[in-house]
């Protein structure tokens, strides 16, 4: 048997400011290439292109990717503001679609960073608009200038559940991270189970109470160096094996909290 194939969800970009494409990070696909062991294929974020049945069918997993857009604030409720930012309104439809497809029949999904907050707002959680504005959190946003090195720096801790999901992929229940994000959970959804925390108290690390699948969410980018780094790696062949027993026809055992 091949790899399993694993669709990374890509974002739409201007190309030299005016020509329209889909596109998705290179550091993705290795990770799922060279640490997943599956095969990437892109898939564009547009329901008009692709439709959830017809990505079920041809994938074995997805990566839900991040991006700059956010998830519109209307998919949980509350109205647009400046401090929400961008939007893409055809990944919303999609990867929402996709994420309680995926809930519901424990197809493997990872999401990273905006996938992290899709989760969420999929599964009805809420979103804050800017973390760094609430009292006592710290700035998650990444430097806005420097190199890549310096914008994935490690910058903070993440603890897990003692004896939870998360504790258990990566064999530690403290893990050093990165951190690029401008938003962050409000109040998760029924079934999703905050796993991990930063520091300030910032959700970090989510999957979903009863999924019969791995359903894992980050906030950070496992992405970057994911071969190298003694966290992304752990995650992301975890997620290689939930991919491979998906397509051999085995089905895993439900996720359950810890108590």
């Amino acid at each position: 048997m091949g790899r399993p194939v694993i669709g990374i969800i890509g974002n739409s970009y201007l190309l030299n400011d005016s020509y329209p494409v889909h596109a998705g990070g290179t550091m993705n696909s290795h990770a799922i290439a060279d640490v997943a062991g599956a095969m990437p294929l892109l898939v564009p974020s547009d329901p008009a292109l692709v439709s959830v049945p017809e990505l079920i069918a041809c994938c074995d997993g997805f990566l839900l990717t991040g991006g700059r857009p956010n998830v519109h604030p209307e998919e949980y409720g509350e109205e647009a503001t400046a401090a929400h930012g961008e939007f893409d309104r055809a990944r919303d439809a999609l990867a929402l679609e996709l994420t309680r497809a995926c809930v519901a029949s424990g197809q493997p999904i990872l999401g990273i960073c905006r996938g992290f907050q899709e989760v969420n707002v999929a599964m009805g959680g809420t979103l804050y608009p800017e973390i760094r504005d609430l009292p006592g959190r710290m700035n998650h946003r990444m430097p806005p200038d420097g190199t890549i090195e310096e914008k994935f720096e490690l910058r903070h801790d993440v603890t897990f559940t003692p004896g939870g999901v998360f504790h258990s992929v990566m064999g530690a229940q403290v893990v050093r991270t990165n951190t690029l994000h401008g938003q962050g959970i409000k109040a998760p959804g029924p079934r999703v189970v905050i796993d991990g925390t930063a520091e300030d108290g910032t959700p970090e690390a989510i999957y979903i109470d009863g999924a019969p699948g791995f359903t894992l969410a980050v906030q950070w980018h496992p992405e970057y160096e994911a071969a190298k780094d003694p966290v992304s790696r752990p995650l992301f062949e975890a997620f290689g094996e939930a991919a491979r027993k998906w397509a051999a026809g085995e089905r895993q055992v439900p996720l359950v909290r810890a108590v």
